[in-house]
């Protein structure tokens, strides 16, 4: 079922209440997301995206009862992913001779994952548009790695529409459609966490594309991103977001992340998140046992943070798995500007505190020296060495 956006324009996509995991399973939904397609009716008929894969059947045969697809001028595909493009394979076997409008890279990446299908591909590059009739245009602009080397926006003149693909979006399922109308609290929960765990490695790209589309002086009515909410009400407050969240964010909260073995490690981390608020109470203070917490959930809550203190115990001359792991997610994710710590319990060899400083350092973190490290538990003596280590963070 269509939805109307605005003028001539419609949501054709898909509403994914049930969706559980992303990327793989690497990005967790926890609101429910959407899969955006935008269908344009001016002089010539434009479709702007497909849906993801799974749902290619359903979103052709919704697709049919809204227009006759020969009406189709042109596809606009603004990203090759399979959650935008999954359904060319389904609706180019009804109409193979669409024009696709897309980057370069775009056809490599469509082609490299569906076959060379002898499409009719037109390539396109920042500032090139295409008359859609009615006084109105598409105009394209790259959007290289945001996050794909392959994505691009387009924006409409006329209505001031920018369909921004993957950039500010959300994966939030919100039935009516524009932000003004979702829960606020878990629109912007979202869209941080959305940005944190996907676009934060790319945040010096994307500095520089905001600039640059700022520098096209266009008027902004609507940002219709590919996932969540479109923004309708004050659109460019999350244009204004990213361009904060991008100069390595963060506010006044430690993050304390660990998991433990018996017990030992967990004590160390529950008594820094003790000594953290006694010392300064104004800091936000949030703990988490990486095997029992949503990893997107816990770099979200990283994302925000000044500085963070992780933890695991000696396991084979390293760290738990769980906890390497997350470093691993951790390092990919490119985050600045923050101090780290790093504590655990040891039996024998002991190298899990080096190996956390190696890994944190790794991961661009300004890691202090002071460290906690008991033999076996956390004794008397060891409460000092937290109070110590807790003052250089906080510093």
């Amino acid at each position: 079922m269509r939805k109307h956006v605005k003028g001539n324009v419609s949501w054709v996509g898909y509403l994914d209440w049930e969706l559980e995991s992303f990327h793989g399973d690497d990005y967790s939904i926890i609101n429910g997301s959407s899969q955006n397609a935008y269908l344009i009716e001016e002089e010539k008929t434009v479709l702007i995206d497909t849906v993801w894969t799974p749902h290619r059947f359903d979103f052709v045969e919704n697709l049919k009862k809204e227009i006759d697809l020969n009406k189709i001028d042109f596809i606009v595909a603004n990203h090759g992913e399979c959650d935008h493009s999954g359904s060319l394979t389904a609706l180019m076997e009804e109409i193979p001779n669409t024009p696709i409008y897309c980057t370069a890279n775009a056809v490599k990446s469509i082609e490299g994952q569906y076959g060379k299908r002898g499409w009719d591909f037109h390539v396109v590059k920042t500032g090139d548009s295409i008359d859609i009739g009615n006084g109105k245009k598409l105009v394209f602009v790259e959007m290289r790695m945001l996050h794909w080397p392959d994505s691009m926006a387009t924006y409409m003149t006329g209505d001031n529409i920018l369909f921004s693909n993957d950039a500010f979006g959300q994966h939030y399922a919100v039935e009516e459609l524009f932000n003004d109308k979702a829960d606020q609290c878990l629109l912007w929960k979202e869209a941080m966490k959305y940005f944190a765990n996907i676009l934060n490695p790319f945040a010096p790209i994307l500095q520089k594309k905001l600039e640059e589309i700022a520098g096209f002086n266009l008027q902004f009515d609507m940002i219709a991103p590919s996932h969540g909410a479109i923004w309708r009400e004050n659109p460019l407050q999350i244009v204004e977001k990213y361009a904060q969240w991008a100069k390595a964010y963060q506010e006044n909260q430690v993050t304390v992340v660990y998991d433990t073995m018996w017990e030992g490690t967990a004590k160390i981390a529950h008594k820094i998140a003790d000594s953290i608020h006694i010392k300064s109470p104004d800091t936000t203070v949030k703990v988490f046992n990486i095997s029992k917490s949503d990893k997107n959930e816990v770099m979200t809550e990283v994302f925000k943070s000044k500085a963070v203190a992780v933890g695991s115990p000696t396991v084979g001359c390293g760290v738990l798995s769980s906890v390497a792991g997350w470093l691993e997610f951790l390092r990919q994710l490119k985050f600045k500007n923050k101090k780290a710590a790093a504590f655990g319990c040891y039996g024998w060899s002991g190298e899990c505190v080096k190996v956390l400083k190696e890994q944190l350092k790794s991961a661009g973190f300004n890691v202090i020296d002071e460290e906690v490290k008991p033999l076996w538990n956390p004794k008397e003596e060891d409460n000092e060495r937290i109070e110590v280590l807790v003052d250089s963070l906080l510093k």
